[in-house]
């Protein structure tokens, strides 16, 4: 399970020169491990073929697109469910203590609800355990399937194969509330909020850049004390 978390996790990341001259080998750790059953791998294969065939800016141009400009679509956790509220800071600093108190100290920018982080994370824990804490966000999981599968992505089978790998079932009032709180696609309101937050740049760093992918979808003995690290910095 800890090589599938980790494949996934590099696969909801921001497109890396890496990772598509890889995607063979994705496949084939994936199938090796069997974590996934069949119609899972099956239902991967389209997002695994654009990628392999795929241009690295066009890849990364409709990653950006889909995630960016979304915010619906967004893969950080407590977007979904605190939104702007005060209570996302306090869950951010109890989700970051908690992979602290494992051992695993982010290393990146990127925030610890980065759901390709969240995976990393989990990917370091027992197996029983890595599923129990898949199914705390489940309700997310299952939203962003959906809103992705309405849009007709690839990406909808990455967020449908963590769904299942996730213990228990869907909170059902949960997902309704997340519906009900859907944040705004309008662009209006999205650009707004690039003119209040400029976007910054920095160096590529290991989970998702040039270096970090393969390294981590092989270690799959690796202890959890080793970080876990986003993708944002390689987008520049």
């Amino acid at each position: 399970m800890r090589t599938t978390l980790r494949a996934l996790s590099a696969l909801l990341a921001y497109p890396s020169s890496e990772l598509l001259a890889h995607v063979g080998e994705i496949r084939t750790a994936l199938a090796a491990e069997g974590a996934l059953d069949r119609k899972a791998r099956a239902a991967l294969e389209p997002l695994l073929s654009t990628l392999e065939t795929q241009d690295l800016l066009a890849a990364q141009a409709a990653y950006s697109e889909l995630f960016d400009r979304s915010r619906s679509l967004s893969l950080h956790i407590f977007e979904h469910v605190h939104g702007d509220s005060r209570e996302r800071g306090q869950a951010m600093i109890d989700l970051g203590e908690h992979y602290a108190s494992h051992g695993s100290l982010m290393s990146s920018t990127e925030l610890p609800d980065f759901i390709p982080v969240f995976l990393e994370f989990a990917s370091c824990l027992p197996p029983r355990e890595a599923r129990a804490f898949l199914a705390e966000p489940l309700h997310v999981f299952v939203a962003l399937a959906e809103r992705l599968e309405s849009r007709a992505t690839p990406y909808a089978a990455v967020l449908r194969a963590v769904v299942g790998l996730a213990a228990g079932k869907v909170d059902a009032d949960a997902l309704a509330g997340l519906e009900e709180s859907a944040a705004s696609d309008d662009a209006a309101d999205i650009d707004a909020e690039w003119e209040e937050a400029p976007v910054t740049f920095s160096t590529p760093h290991e989970m998702g850049g040039p270096t970090g992918i393969v390294a981590k979808i092989r270690s799959g003995r690796r202890p959890p004390s080793t970080a876990a690290r986003g993708h944002e910095g390689e987008r520049s």
